[in-house]
């Protein structure tokens, strides 16, 4: 079965262009022109993949993200016309997986899309046994994270980087490799988005954010998790 890929644009034109352009790739499109209509198309549709503009009449693609990402793991990719930091920050911190900033090329777009589903898929077929260090418990079967036994809420990306951080506790991994494991060797965007998903998981976990027990920075090198020995 073809993976369904939702396009939710208010540019008519952008969608006609996107949706051919993935229809010829083997993809099966449903497409919105507005906030609510992507809302509910997601909730009927449930695709492997959302496309969403930032810029939307009735509800906006932040609010249209925040919405997915409480009832989906699907990854969603933001379009947007700006490029400012803040706007990329935001996308990410609210869930998106990726953006694109228009204009961009259906080359750039379905490098993006492949690399998205390729992650999702493999996460969903990987099924280790789970992973408690301290106070942290990761579960990759249900994608939970519990800490001192709260359910934390975590974005795809917070996710995704505390799991490669865990399953290699003692390890220093560097910056590159994080970056090329988490968002794909293809990735071209501000390598300080990795400081900034850094820091909202300690946020997240750490007693006291600036002296953290677990994630540990190894200062010109990358970042290390602690053994469980270290936090007994």
């Amino acid at each position: 079965m073809a993976q369904k890929i939702l396009v939710v644009d208010d540019e008519r034109l952008i969608v006609d262009s996107v949706k051919y352009g993935l229809q010829k790739e083997g993809y099966a499109i449903v497409v919105a022109y507005d906030g609510e209509q992507a809302l509910a198309k997601a909730r009927e549709e449930k695709p492997d993949l959302v496309l969403l503009d930032v810029q939307l009449p009735k509800k906006d693609g932040w609010a249209v993200c925040r919405a997915i990402r409480e009832e989906s793991r699907a990854p969603i990719i933001m379009l947007t016309a700006r490029g400012e930091e803040a706007d990329k920050v935001l996308g990410l911190e609210l869930g998106a997986d990726d953006y694109l900033v228009k204009p961009f090329s259906l080359r750039e777009l379905l490098a993006r899309v492949r690399a998205a589903l390729r992650r999702s898929t493999e996460y969903a077929e990987a099924a280790p046994q789970p992973v408690t260090i301290g106070e942290v418990e990761l579960d990759p079967k249900s994608h939970r994270v519990t800490c001192r036994g709260k359910l934390l809420e975590l974005t795809r990306k917070e996710y995704d980087l505390l799991k490669v951080l865990m399953t290699n506790a003692g390890r220093v991994i560097e910056r590159n490799n994080l970056i090329d494991r988490v968002w794909e060797t293809n990735w071209v965007g501000d390598t300080r988005t990795l400081d900034v998903h850094i820091r909202w998981l300690r946020e997240k976990i750490e007693r006291k954010p600036s002296q953290p027990r677990y994630i540990q920075t190894v200062r010109g090198v990358g970042y290390r998790f602690a053994t469980p020995s270290e936090v007994e």
